[in-house]
């Protein structure tokens, strides 16, 4: 019932906003009175973003569950360029009037900038959040730009004093334009201030391209560029087949590809040893095989936390060297207790099609043999 509370009133400014907007398409002005407007831009900017980054955005990337909307070591940057937009917004918001002509271009500038911000971010979410969260926002930046715009032409019309010096006269020139022509120019004038925020955030540790970082060193959003990172980890289960995928290739000897749990992995013989020895356990001691899989999951669980350090080459090599004594261990197991184990290893990690017709090459050729 608190789940279906919070999505209601995490959805009610979205839809008050979206009617809003309809109803200024329509007739050219809003919808609600002053005080209501007050309570949508409190809940779309601050409250909204606040909800999300508390409840959905992690703090670390992880492939093996919700992972950092943002990338962790770049994330003050979007943090802060998200901030810096929201306070333009609420500035231009509460003013009276129109401020100087360079304020005005500032503060448009900031204004788009954060609607193309909030784009980006709805594309990274990639979620159903998006139409709750980043569609109120994207309406209270473009309501504020048209209003500017109004404020702006009312003000010109009733003055005949015009900016004296002439970075003044350029801004007021371009505070004139017509708004398709107005856009093209407050991007361009987007760059620098958003030059001089990054260089800011140098002394904070960031780097200039922190912002285009931010989403991309993420996994599994929108514009995650990592996500190769997390091939070959099965999250929860068997870190040999990281160690098959990882190391090299003359000391670990990958020798076929495999599948498990849908997904294509590298196999090696210590791999499907281990799992054969694994299988053959489940089947005859299945209480023993539960505790020893439980406590297995913990290890495969802090490896896949840390798996930077387990992706390195050399670190498999190492792990698939000092594993060499139990592969030994599982394999004496098998050749003990299992009347045809090479067929047991053979087997693992074939998908169902691939391993029903193993079976049944097994089959014929014992057929062959009795006969």
């Amino acid at each position: 019932m608190t789940v279906y509370l919070l999505f209601f009133l995490c959805s009610l400014p979205s839809l008050l906003l979206t009617i809003d907007f309809i109803y200024f398409l329509i007739k050219g002005e809003r919808f609600y009175e002053l005080k209501i407007n007050r309570i949508l831009e409190i809940a779309g900017m601050i409250i909204l973003p606040l909800l999300y980054l508390i409840l959905f955005d992690e703090d670390k990337n992880d492939c093996c569950n919700n992972s950092a909307t943002f990338s962790p070591d770049h994330k003050l940057s979007i943090y802060a360029f998200i901030t810096s937009s929201i306070i333009v917004y609420f500035y231009s918001s509460y003013k009276n009037g129109l401020s100087s002509p360079i304020i005005e271009v500032f503060s448009n500038s900031m204004l788009l900038f954060g609607f193309v911000l909030n784009i980006f971010i709805a594309i990274q979410v990639e979620e159903i959040l998006w139409v709750l969260g980043n569609i109120p926002v994207g309406i209270l930046f473009i309501f504020r730009l048209v209003e500017n715009h109004k404020i702006f032409l009312d003000t010109s019309q009733r003055t005949i004093s015009r900016p004296i010096n002439s970075l003044g006269k350029i801004a007021w020139k371009i505070l004139a334009l017509h708004p398709i022509m107005k856009i093209p120019v407050l991007f361009v004038i987007c760059l620098p201030i958003i030059t001089i925020i990054a260089s800011l955030l140098l002394l904070f540790g960031q780097k200039p391209d922190s912002i285009i970082k931010a989403f991309t060193d993420t996994y599994k959003h929108g514009f995650s560029k990592l996500d190769h990172l997390c091939e070959n980890i099965d999250c929860g289960g068997h870190f040999l087949c990281s160690v098959a995928a990882n190391g090299h290739k003359e000391i670990v000897n990958p020798i076929r590809y495999g599948e498990r749990n849908g997904s294509k992995i590298i196999c090696n013989r210590q791999l499907l040893i281990a799992n054969a020895f694994e299988e053959l356990l489940q089947q005859n001691l299945p209480q023993t095989h539960r505790v020893i899989r439980q406590q297995y999951n913990k290890v495969g669980n802090a490896i896949h936390h840390h798996y930077h350090i387990f992706n390195n080459k050399f670190v498999s090599d190492f792990i698939y060297i000092i594993m060499k004594p139990v592969e030994l261990i599982f394999l004496v197991t098998l050749y003990t207790f299992d009347t045809k184990p090479e067929n047991r290893i053979a087997k693992q990690y074939l998908n169902k099609k691939d391993r029903l017709n193993l079976n049944s090459i097994i089959v014929l050729s014992d057929s062959k043999n009795r006969v």
